[in-house]
């Protein structure tokens, strides 16, 4: 028998009209609808039937009207889909893990064993000004937060035995209170005492996920994700990263197969190349330019805006430096690694391409184009699958769950119907074993 071919993960980011930064103008979305539960009913229930892995909402703490509470969003979902996983962002620097715990454990006993957890720790001092802080915290400082917060948190959901309910009515006995145990975490950030109040979810843990690329971020995810986003706009930088993070994983013990790599991907697609090309053309045509050079002037400390737009960039040092960015470091350098990369780039050409997928894997074309470029990249181990990115909902998603779904399954790279029934399934992804019960946890620095 020859060997079978690998599988695709496929996971949906929901957000509002799309991911191209003019999404909200073009004649074919409804930005109007961004509050509107069944707009979002819809998206999800047409990415269950394409079989995906999962929906993403991702979540801040600033800007004005950009997206629903993700918890609340995705326990809604939850009612209103069967199988598809259930992935939410929450940040571990303006949380505690008590309410992270047990918001998680109810959205995974809601959901039967879907959800997942997209963990960040925050890049702006206007989020920490939300929260009465004066700054945001240092950027090493605020990855040992998240490890700790994270740690909290497993130990939270271990505190329950798997048989610690016994509803017990003729003995009066509810719950078995020797099955319940306090943690009595003392770290150098967190002291929580435990047990949680709800019950070990059905999966163990949600499904953990990190999106950070930076040092630190991919040190996290190979010491404590089982997902990880992240951008890599080409397959020589998938391939790097992918070698590097998977890498990381045995020193903590860990096999390759534990840890599952999902670039971004924002697929324009067409029935014709031409009919691909005309819609990223209308896109990038309501795009306001002139803002965004001036964003990325901002973002670098280089005045950008007298730059002729249809001229190469020339040569740009960043002033500030990459130690200086207290913000998203992965994407800063990801930006200036792009403006290096091809001396005949534009500056109209950057910035399309920033407003197409920020930063992420981006191409135009039909359906077995797409499906070439997805096959290309697991097959050459630069990803296990994709975060996709539509660049306008509803069209784009409904275009690749109805053409480019089926040529992935015509070759035998993604399935034909749903085998499991929770998100650690879908991923194959092993349930974790209670540490509490076994004395591990006991044993892992804190």
């Amino acid at each position: 028998m020859g060997k079978p071919n690998k599988q695709v993960h496929l996971n949906v980011f929901l957000r509002q009209a799309g991911h191209h930064a003019a999404a909200w103008r073009h004649p074919k979305t409804t930005p109007e609808l961004t509050f509107d539960f069944a707009y979002y009913k819809g998206l999800a229930q047409t990415a269950e039937r394409g079989l995906l892995d999962s929906v993403f909402m991702a979540d801040g703490y600033v800007g004005t009207g950009r997206r629903l509470e993700p918890f609340t969003l995705l326990s809604a979902l939850s009612v209103v889909t069967e199988r598809l996983g259930l992935i939410g962002t929450v940040g571990t620097t303006y949380n505690e893990p008590y309410h992270v715990a047990r918001k998680f454990a109810s959205l995974d006993h809601i959901s039967g064993g879907r959800s997942g957890w997209n963990i960040v720790t925050g890049h702006t001092d206007a989020t920490a000004y939300n929260f009465g802080k004066e700054s945001h915290l240092e950027h090493s400082e605020r990855y040992k937060w998240a490890e700790e917060f994270v740690e909290v948190t497993k130990q939270l959901w271990d505190s329950w035995e798997e048989d610690a309910l016994v509803f017990d009515k003729e003995a009066g006995i509810q719950f078995d209170e020797k099955k319940l145990h306090e943690i009595n975490y003392s770290g150098s950030v967190y002291q929580v005492k435990g047990p949680l109040n709800i019950p070990r979810p059905p999966q163990g843990y949600p499904v953990l996920v990190q999106a950070g690329s930076s040092e630190a971020g991919r040190e996290l995810a190979a010491r404590t994700a089982e997902v990880i986003f992240t951008a890599q706009p080409t397959l020589g930088e998938g391939k790097a990263f992918y070698a590097d993070v998977k890498g990381r994983l045995t020193k903590y013990g860990r096999s390759n197969s534990e840890l599952i790599i999902l670039p971004g991907f924002s697929p324009i697609i067409g029935d014709t190349k031409a009919e691909a090309q005309e819609l990223e053309d209308e896109l990038n045509a309501f795009h306001d330019i002139h803002e965004a050079v001036a964003r990325l002037s901002e973002r670098f400390g280089i005045d950008l805006t007298g730059l002729p737009l249809d001229e190469p960039v020339p040569q740009l040092i960043d002033p500030k430096g990459i130690d200086s960015v207290n913000g998203s470091k992965s994407r800063h350098q990801l930006i200036l690694d792009m403006l290096h990369s091809d001396a005949s780039l534009t500056l109209r050409q950057v910035v399309n391409r920033l407003a197409g997928a920020r930063g992420h894997l981006l191409h135009t074309g039909t359906p077995i184009e797409i499906a070439d470029v997805i096959q290309q990249w697991i097959e050459q181990d630069a990803a296990d699958g994709f975060n996709l990115m539509p660049p306008i909902y509803p069209h784009g998603l409904n275009i690749f769950v109805d053409k480019v779904v089926p040529e992935l399954q015509n070759r035998g790279i993604f399935r034909t119907a749903y085998e499991g029934t929770t998100l650690r399934e879908h991923y194959g992804l092993p349930r974790p074993a209670n540490r509490i019960r076994s004395g591990a946890a006991a044993s892992l620095p804190s």
